[in-house]
């Protein structure tokens, strides 16, 4: 969903781009464009990322825990790769907040035939990182040390309010810029 919101404001962009009107923004844009398009393929590859993070984790919650060692063993295994379940899901939801940002510039100064992109790139951004938090909580919550939870919660929660803020400032300028409910 990330990636998608990346190739909405980027669709905005290339809208902009050789346009007379837009002319004293076209370095910007194009320099958008190149973020977007890094963030794009970033976010794609999150995707294996995580996939390949929760393998560790999907084999611990297999380990047979009959015996006192082996849920000693288990556990460990799972404390292990726990942390490494939470990187690629923060890492979707810090990559969306930089979507976020290239898609407040391609909104307010792209092509206003395509605005209406660009109010749904923001929407979308603030899902996809709204839904991989869901994956670091339910990983954090699994967490026997305290403060890595914490911490992982903690920064998981940062960037929801970071991306619901950017996102609804977004949405909120689109809508009111083409007559739709702020």
């Amino acid at each position: 969903m990330g990636a998608v919101a990346a190739a909405l404001a980027s669709m905005v962009g290339e809208l902009t781009v050789g346009k007379k009107r837009y002319a004293d923004v076209e370095a910007e844009m194009r320099g958008a464009l190149g973020r977007l398009a890094v963030l794009r393929s970033r976010l794609v590859a999150l995707v294996d990322e995580d996939a390949e993070a929760f393998a560790p984790l999907a084999h611990a919650y297999r380990l047979p825990s009959s015996t006192n060692g082996e849920r000693e063993a288990k556990e460990r295994a799972m404390q292990g790769a726990l942390m490494g379940a939470c990187e690629p899901p923060l890492g979707i939801m810090r990559a969306c907040i930089d979507v976020l940002h290239e898609c407040d510039f391609v909104a307010r100064h792209g092509s206003r035939l395509a605005m209406s992109d660009a109010g749904a790139c923001a929407v979308l951004a603030k899902a996809a990182a709204i839904a991989a938090s869901l994956n670091v909580y339910i990983n954090a919550d699994a967490m026997a040390d305290a403060a890595q939870r914490d911490s992982v919660r903690s920064e998981a929660d940062a960037l929801i309010d970071e991306a619901t803020v950017r996102a609804d400032d977004i949405y909120g300028y689109v809508a009111s810029e083409i007559g739709g409910r702020i």
